[in-house]
């Protein structure tokens, strides 16, 4: 993995991804669903263990019904 500001960094987006799920009533499996992923790939973004690439971006993003970059608020 990258240095520790790309860690936090990861955590800190993986952590607006999981509260902008919840907000929505959304369970880690039910988005899975939602864009054709595993729950295990869910998790590891929310907790920063991954990056989402571009294109599973969107798909969240669209799933969450929200723009990409709202996303990237507040991190």
């Amino acid at each position: 993995m990258g240095s520790t500001s790309e860690q936090k960094l990861m955590k800190a987006f993986g952590m607006r991804v999981a509260a902008v799920r919840k907000s929505r009533g959304l369970t880690q499996q039910e988005l899975a669903e939602r864009i054709n992923m595993s729950v295990v790939a869910i998790a590891y973004i929310e907790t920063g263990k991954r990056w989402a690439r571009l294109g599973t971006l969107t798909k969240i993003a669209n799933a969450l019904q929200v723009d990409v970059a709202d996303l990237f608020k507040n991190i």
